[in-house]
């Protein structure tokens, strides 16, 4: 799994970081589809990409309050 640390999101502009939500969460579909189809290598990373897209959507919503804030 590739570990961005929420430091390293934040320096994304707001267009990479929906495409790495995307990714994210196809990443998420093909584990989970791979956990029921046949044996998963490592269980803890479903939990973990689950823990990523909660990263991402919590710093998008941050972006949407600093906005409507300052607007």
């Amino acid at each position: 799994m590739i570990t961005v640390k929420a430091k390293q999101l934040r320096e994304l502009d707001d267009e990479q970081l929906e495409l790495t939500l995307q990714e994210t969460q196809q990443k998420l579909f093909r584990l989970r589809l791979q956990s029921e189809t046949e044996r998963l290598e490592a269980p803890s990373e479903i939990a973990a990409t689950r823990r990523h897209i909660a990263r991402i959507h919590t710093l998008i919503r941050e972006r949407q309050i600093e906005r409507a804030a300052s607007a």
